[in-house]
């Protein structure tokens, strides 16, 4: 009001805003991220975080999209900031549905329903289980297979068990903790005769050194991406990420393969 009358201005354009001191701090960080002076890093993050303290249910891509990082950067700080006692089991979405974390105990109650009443709809388990149609289809499935209502990779999970998937060249998905920085890995690769030697490894050589410069790039590029282009390019960073993920699954399967 104040900058306004110094400009000699009689009138000025208000939104009225009906609501509690959480959503009125909610509306300020989303209005902040998409026009005006930009919030740094570090800004969304702390925003993230008292976003995670007023709605503990929100999912990682509701508050990411809220306050314009990523979810797994939101998953991080939740992890961070967040007693494993305190995390709510379910998380409200940006559609406004609430889902489990995990499907395994809902899992485990329809193959119960579906024992104790073979003739009972999908949509009858579904709704009693708390998960979806298709996941109880794939436990009648299961159970008519003689195999648990739970996949292998959910009840690993459960159990805090991590697999680590070894091949020729140190191929597989090692120990996150024990992975070595891409820049030493590269260094390594350069060094390699049978890859120095024919044509097709030096291009390989140097497509991943592109990668990796241009990743070692990252931190310093978010400061530029104007605040109207964020969501633009999260969307495609996390469609890189992916392509980069199924890059690095077909790799492993050729390297079991060649066993």
């Amino acid at each position: 009001m104040l900058a306004a009358r110094q400009r000699g201005d009689e009138k000025i354009l208000v939104h009225f805003f009906d609501g509690n001191e959480s959503d009125a701090f909610l509306l300020g960080v989303r209005a902040n991220i998409t026009h005006g002076l930009p919030l740094t890093p570090a800004d969304r993050s702390a925003a993230a975080q008292r976003i995670l303290s007023l709605f503990p249910a929100w999912s990682d891509r509701a508050v990411a999209r809220a306050t314009g990082i990523s979810a797994a950067t939101v998953g991080a700080i939740r992890r961070r900031t967040t007693d494993e006692s305190e995390r709510l089991n379910t998380r409200l979405g940006r559609d406004g549905k609430v889902r489990p974390l995990s499907t395994a105990g809902g899992r485990r109650r329809a193959a119960e329903l579906i024992n104790d009443n073979p003739q009972a709809s999908l949509r009858e388990v579904a709704r009693e289980s708390g998960i979806s149609v298709a996941t109880v289809r794939d436990v009648r499935q299961r159970l008519s297979q003689g195999r648990s209502p739970v996949p292998d990779k959910q009840l690993r999970k459960e159990s805090g068990q991590h697999t680590t998937v070894t091949g020729s060249a140190g191929a597989g998905r090692a120990d996150r903790s024990s992975e070595r920085p891409p820049a030493v890995i590269l260094e390594r690769l350069r060094r390699d005769p049978s890859l120095r030697s024919r044509g097709i490894g030096r291009n390989l050589i140097k497509w991943l050194g592109a990668q990796v410069n241009g990743a070692d790039k990252c931190n310093n590029v978010v400061e530029w991406v104007p605040a109207h282009c964020a969501a633009l390019v999260i969307e495609m960073a996390h469609g890189l990420a992916r392509q980069w993920s199924s890059f690095a699954e077909a790799l492993e399967c050729r390297s079991r393969a060649d066993q």
